[in-house]
């Protein structure tokens, strides 16, 4: 597996941050709300995707569990409001933090003992235990009904739900996703460029010499297990009010698949490819579905043909392009 290949922050990264977050704060303005909230759909996966490639990129473990993570985030937001009776965003983030914190602290102890295809058959399989539980206990789950989210306030209730929803999502809410996004993502980068992180590439590429220079190898990757699912937590925290459920669905297998097909499309070889990837998936399979009944099919085809063309991924293709000008140039 090749490592993530990152360039030194300098001035052009930080205009090209700058100039990206400031067209990000001016989608409401210029897009349509159905644009707006779809956006903010892939803001969220791309938390989501970002703590995935902390175990793919950057620690060499492919994980086909985290939709546990996300999906037991959900459900803790889920039952905090039925039966705490509680609305506030922040009390939903904290639930999700923990919840997927807890779950991935107990999958990880067992899992970071493996590695390879054993590491990732372990975690999808386990993931499939709270989806059957999920299904199974369904007087408190709601079963494939699933339990109704309601649209919380934020900032503590200073923001309160208006009449009309769609505007409350389209703006408050959007900016209040973007601001968590943006936080998930400076943490991502302070930790993949922290000694710490630099430890988990050392033990990507080779565990063995990463052992022999003092690396606790498995207390690393544990703890960078439980941090990948404490942020797909906060993912799965956020997706459940703008939603408006919790359903077994978002435990199931496929939606790990989903996580691990974005980190792939956009790049795992760069910090910046699971975003990408996560807001351009969202896109395709939202297109897809309102294009045809055979949205898996024509969904299917459009990334596998994206996948063969461009096998670095979205972003690393766009690199090799924009280095391929300049020496044209």
């Amino acid at each position: 597996m090749n490592p993530p290949r990152h360039s030194s922050p300098g001035a052009a990264s930080l205009i090209s941050v700058g100039l990206l977050v400031a067209v990000l704060l001016a989608v409401p303005s210029v897009a349509s709300s159905y644009q707006t909230i779809l956006l903010s759909y892939g803001l969220i996966m791309a938390i989501a995707a970002l703590a995935l490639n902390l175990l793919l990129g950057y620690t060499g473990l492919l994980s086909f569990g985290h939709s546990a993570y996300f999906g037991a985030a959900a459900y803790a937001v889920a039952l905090t409001v039925k039966y705490l009776r509680v609305s506030a965003m922040e009390a939903f983030l904290a639930g999700g933090l923990v919840a997927g914190g807890v779950i991935a602290a107990l999958f990880g102890f067992v899992c970071v003992r493996y590695t390879r295809i054993f590491f990732s058959i372990l975690t999808l399989a386990l993931s499939q235990v709270l989806y059957s539980l999920a299904l199974k206990f369904f007087w408190v789950t709601g079963g494939t009904d699933g339990i109704r989210v309601p649209t919380p306030s934020l900032l503590g209730g200073v923001i309160r739900v208006p009449e009309d929803k769609v505007v409350f999502l389209a703006h408050d809410y959007y900016y209040y996703v973007l601001i968590v996004f943006l936080l998930c993502a400076g943490l991502v980068w302070l930790i993949v460029h922290s000694p710490f992180g630099k430890s988990l590439q050392a033990i990507r590429d080779n565990e063995v010499r990463a052992e022999f220079v003092g690396i606790r190898v498995r207390r690393h990757r544990w703890i960078a297990f439980v941090i990948s699912g404490m942020l797909t937590g906060v993912a799965g925290a956020l997706w459940a009010p703008l939603n408006g459920l919790a359903t077994p669905d978002v435990l199931y297998w496929p939606f790990s698949g989903e996580l691990v097909f974005m980190t792939v499309l956009g790049g795992f070889h760069s910090f910046a490819g699971p975003i990408v990837g996560a807001v351009a998936f969202n896109y395709l399979k939202t297109y897809a579905v309102g294009r045809t009944e055979y949205w898996q099919l024509l969904l299917g085809v459009v990334l596998v043909v994206l996948v063969l063309v461009m096998p670095d991924g979205i972003v690393g293709t766009a690199a090799r392009l924009a280095r391929g000008l300049r020496r044209a140039g």
